[in-house]
């Protein structure tokens, strides 16, 4: 590919700078609240539903690549990489794969929907349609709890 360079005019005929505007973006969103389907029921028997996760970085997806029991199991690298995103659950701020092994498995599957969305698609809003009608609306899947605004 060949590249042109425009030749810069003199410094006397050289028009004043203008600023150029960028479109206005919206604040960058790092961090996403979630609830959990069934909740996660932590040692002393108590359930958690609420949570959050973080965007994950380049480095939160290759540092599992390196754990020697998702080189034994691959399957297990859901494991490590959500431990390492997810920040909160409930009062539970120590989030490690020990965690996130004792979650049921609809939330570990609601998590990885989670995951993707928020890095892939960068919202964690998805289209349904209604069983009955067919009317097609945008849901929050990480929103409150059924039943709830």
């Amino acid at each position: 590919m060949r590249r042109t360079m425009a030749v810069a005019p003199a410094a006397d005929d050289a028009p004043a700078a203008v600023p150029v505007s960028r479109p206005q973006r919206e604040k960058l969103r790092t961090e996403f609240a979630f609830e959990l389907p069934r909740g996660y029921v932590d040692d002393s028997g108590v359930t958690h539903y609420s949570g959050t996760m973080r965007l994950a970085t380049a480095r939160d997806e290759l540092v599992p690549l390196r754990d020697d029991r998702v080189r034994e199991n691959p399957a297990y690298l859901t494991v490590v990489l959500l431990a390492r995103v997810v920040t909160r659950i409930g009062d539970v701020t120590d989030i490690h794969a020990g965690v996130i092994e004792n979650l049921f498995a609809s939330d570990l599957a609601f998590l990885q929907d989670l995951y993707r969305r928020i890095n892939s698609e960068g919202h964690t809003r998805a289209g349904v349609s209604c069983p009955d009608c067919g009317r097609k609306f945008v849901v929050d899947v990480a929103g409150g709890r059924l039943g709830e605004s």
